[in-house]
């Protein structure tokens, strides 16, 4: 069972309780590029407790930035390919709307 936090509104709830069905190779992708982020941000914690040049450390930033982004990427892909288009299939013309605010909140970026 999901729990879900007393102050998610009724429609996070909604959205929480979803799931996606990535095939295993997509997982397997996905949980590789996120601990390469995860390393990411550990070493630029790192730069700054030991008071590395600002610009290295802007670097690093861009370049986890772009990894993160890499990810959306390969997340969004699939959501468009298997969630969207099933969707669609099924008539249920609801999940434009929500695209359109993911890909919104993708490019505010």
């Amino acid at each position: 069972m999901t729990m879900i936090p007393d102050d998610f509104s009724a429609e996070e709830a909604e959205v929480s309780c979803r799931k996606s069905h990535h095939p295993e190779s997509v997982k397997t992708n996905l949980i590789h590029r996120l601990n390469r982020v995860e390393g990411q941000i550990r070493g630029i914690k790192g730069m700054v407790e030991r008071d590395v040049y600002c610009d290295d450390i802007i670097t690093q930033l861009s370049a986890t930035q772009s990894a993160l982004n890499s990810v959306a990427n390969v997340l969004l892909d699939g959501h468009l390919k298997g969630c969207v288009k099933n969707r669609l299939a099924e008539g249920d013309e609801e999940v434009l709307d929500e695209l359109l605010k993911t890909i919104t909140k993708l490019v505010k970026k």
